[in-house]
């Protein structure tokens, strides 16, 4: 398997695909081949390029391509390329129709810098994989769709995960209850909580998992843009 896996971007926001390309090319082993804003652009690249990119982050929301046209395209006419959707849309028929499509993964905006990663690292490791060996194990094969053996988080006495206590997110709940309609950071939280930044992330990211709090992207002058979160 060749060092540097090439990296094409199709997203119409030019602050999106800047953020996506600094997030990839902060990652081992890719590198972006460049920015495509429509279906139109994309297609011609692909079509007049001597090297295919690897691999394709895709918004399923082009202005030229409604709904999914161009992922379905692009998987009759470039099936050697593989596809990594970076979307708002989270419609079980749009899901289930772009695994049928053998789509690598999904990942649903916003997104956390760190299922990001993810993503890019899981796709290389299987690259990796594939590549190293004429014949795969089945524990090969269940690392390459996903299955492993992992125990069951650990629950405290009142059912919630370790490192999350009752007392503590009670007062996050509140103080979120009790913020404006434009949110709060986790910096804000873990300050008015009197906790750190990352102790109040990972209370605000688990009323995020039980659907208690949403998260969205704010977009500033310069650099990442912030997780915001605001009570449901």
């Amino acid at each position: 398997m060749k060092n540097t896996l090439e990296v094409l971007i199709v997203e119409d926001d030019f602050r999106v695909a800047e953020i996506n390309r600094q997030l990839i090319e902060n990652i081992a082993g890719f590198h972006v081949l460049a920015e495509m804003k429509t279906a139109a652009e994309t297609l011609e690249l692909l079509q007049r390029s001597t090297s295919l990119p690897d691999l394709i982050l895709l918004d399923v929301y082009i202005p030229d391509s409604p709904g999914l046209e161009l992922f379905w395209r692009l998987r009759r006419e470039f099936s050697s390329i593989d596809i990594i959707l970076l979307t708002a849309t989270k419609d079980t028929v749009t899901v289930e129709e772009v695994l049928h499509g053998g789509v690598s993964d999904f990942l649903i905006k916003p997104v956390t810098p760190e299922r990001f990663t993810k993503a890019f690292t899981h796709y290389r490791s299987k690259r990796v994989l594939l590549s190293s060996k004429p014949e795969l194990s089945q524990a090969d094969l269940d690392r390459l769709v996903g299955i492993e053996t992992c125990p069951e988080p650990s629950l405290s006495t009142d059912g919630l995960p370790k490192g999350i206590d009752q007392l503590t997110l009670g007062r996050i709940e509140r103080i979120l209850e009790n913020s404006t309609s434009a949110g709060m950071t986790a910096i804000d939280t873990g300050e008015a909580a009197g906790v750190s930044r990352s102790t109040a992330r990972r209370y605000l990211e688990y009323l995020v998992s039980i659907e208690k709090v949403e998260a969205q992207l704010h977009y500033g002058d310069v650099g990442r843009p912030e997780r915001i979160y605001l009570k449901r």
